[in-house]
């Protein structure tokens, strides 16, 4: 139960009488005052206050159960740590299966944080910045494509030419980028739109004297 409407023979007594119901404290809950109430003559005219009270709604925690909702209904029970500086949530996911949520180039696992990004910006006043990990695998991965670029960017200068790389997710292409930005010889940019959006490793040509 996340919402209850009250009524008593005061505000104070109608908002007690909601948090009773909600099982909570003031401090947890949004207050909207729908009827004051009157107290009347003689008994005469009189009306009971009226309240609707909400439990706020804590979005890094309400994510945390998006996420575990999310894996059980793909088969893969995990268990969810959380570490937050500031706006920036980091979820590190563990579990027996949990190569099936990390999926082909951590393809699946980017698509849930995607979608869990969605999810705690809804439900919060502020914006959070949301990465999801499994058991490592996000650095396991830029160590590969830090590999990666390096071996790309050998090829291109001897053979001379541009090279390009697969579709990424912004942060890995930003990690290709931060790879090579002091890699003598070659330079990078970004190409296409959206899903498809990839990285060209160049070759840099020297100038005729």
């Amino acid at each position: 139960m996340k919402e209850v409407t009250a009524v008593g023979q005061t505000v104070d007594a109608a908002v007690e009488s909601a948090l009773a119901q909600l099982k909570t404290t003031k401090n947890q809950v949004e207050i909207i005052v729908v009827d004051e109430g009157k107290k009347g003559f003689l008994g005469f005219g009189s009306r009971f206050a009226k309240v609707i009270v909400k439990k706020k709604v804590d979005p890094v925690e309400f994510v945390k159960i998006f996420l575990k909702d999310v894996s059980e209904k793909m088969g893969v029970p995990i268990e969810i740590h959380v570490k937050q500086n500031g706006k920036n949530i980091l979820y590190e996911l563990s579990g027996e299966k949990i190569a099936l949520l990390i999926g082909k180039r951590g393809q699946t696992l980017n698509s849930i944080q995607y979608l869990a990004q969605l999810v705690i910006n809804r439900e919060s006043t502020g914006y959070f910045k949301v990465m999801l990990d499994a058991e490592g695998y996000r650095e396991r991965r830029k160590q590969a494509l830090i590999q990666l670029a390096e071996r790309i960017a050998y090829k291109a200068v001897k053979i001379g030419k541009e090279i390009p790389l697969e579709p990424m997710p912004a942060h890995e292409r930003k990690t290709i980028h931060t790879a090579l930005v002091s890699f003598k010889g070659v330079k990078t940019y970004s190409s296409g739109e959206d899903a498809k959006r990839h990285i060209i490793v160049a070759p840099i040509r020297e100038k005729n004297r």
